[in-house]
């Protein structure tokens, strides 16, 4: 672990990006010759595009489920460095703008005791891994707050389909239902599997102080509740899909039954034409 200066202030500001990023192929555009663990992010240097090294002001955390923490960086940095990224990193190309952003602050003062609020951490000496928990933990956040604004819009679109409904109007076709069981779907899978909302960093499993810390940051910026809501909406979003699948197969179920009586009518009506006509 690089063995950064102590400053006395530390600005965090985290974006998310639209998707998984993959580090080491990032790695290898860059020229960086190193394998990235699926838990470990990238530290870089913001201006160079090089591994941070001692003496750096600046940074760049980058995480595999699309978080990006910028640390001391001024706004015309983390614009230059974003707009270098976009030819490495194909969600850039196709969000020029990153809407989702969170931001948090660190102090380091020896002359006072520990004090951790949700936006705002004050402790008596630097330790760089409580600094990567907070980054870990904004990032995470962040992350967050675009799945809990995608999940709306869903419940929304969904609120409309029910409307519809309620006015005798149910024309939704397989492929619209398959595209939000599959929207749905995904947005469990980011939250848990992507986002590892319910895991804990690696460090904080044999550093007591750093589990403390890290418990202390995800309860201020609710992960677990924020995590548990987007599962309780997907689930509620799911149940209302499945009603939605279950009315759209009757409604055909429905009309190929209409269609057996109709063709058993015509066969009727042609057999007694004959019969009696027919000749």
């Amino acid at each position: 672990m690089p063995d950064y200066p102590v400053l006395q202030q530390y600005g965090f500001i985290a974006f998310a990006l639209n998707g998984e990023l993959d580090l080491n192929r990032l790695a290898t555009r860059l020229g960086i010759d190193r394998k990235y663990r699926w838990e470990e992010p990238m530290r870089l240097n913001p201006v160079t595009f090089t591994p941070s090294a001692p003496g750096d002001s600046v940074w760049i955390y980058l995480y595999y489920f699309g978080g990006l923490v910028f640390i001391n960086c001024s706004d015309d940095v983390m614009a230059r460095c974003i707009e270098g990224f976009k030819q490495h990193v194909e969600q850039l190309k196709e969000q020029p703008q990153l809407p989702f952003r969170e931001e948090y602050r660190l102090a380091i003062n020896p002359a006072v005791e520990a004090t951790i609020s949700n936006d705002r951490a004050v402790l008596p000496e630097f330790k760089q891994e409580l600094l990567e928990i907070i980054c870990f933990t904004v990032a995470k956040s962040v992350a967050l707050e675009q799945i809990e604004e995608r999940v709306d819009t869903v419940l929304d679109e969904m609120g409309v389909m029910i409307n519809r409904l309620g006015q005798g109007l149910l024309e939704l076709p397989d492929k619209q239902l398959a595209r939000l069981a599959s929207t749905i779907l995904n947005f469990k899978y980011t939250s848990i599997a992507h986002i590892m909302v319910l895991d804990k960093p690696e460090i904080t499993w044999d550093n007591h102080e750093a589990d403390r810390f890290y418990l202390t940051l995800s309860n201020l910026f609710e992960l677990r509740p924020r995590y548990q809501e987007i599962k309780h909406k997907s689930e509620t979003l799911l149940d209302v899909t499945d009603v939605f699948s279950s009315l759209s197969h009757a409604r055909r179920s429905a009309r190929l039954e209409w269609i057996i009586i109709l063709l058993i009518a015509f066969e009727i009506v042609m057999t007694l034409w004959d019969k009696f006509w027919g000749k």
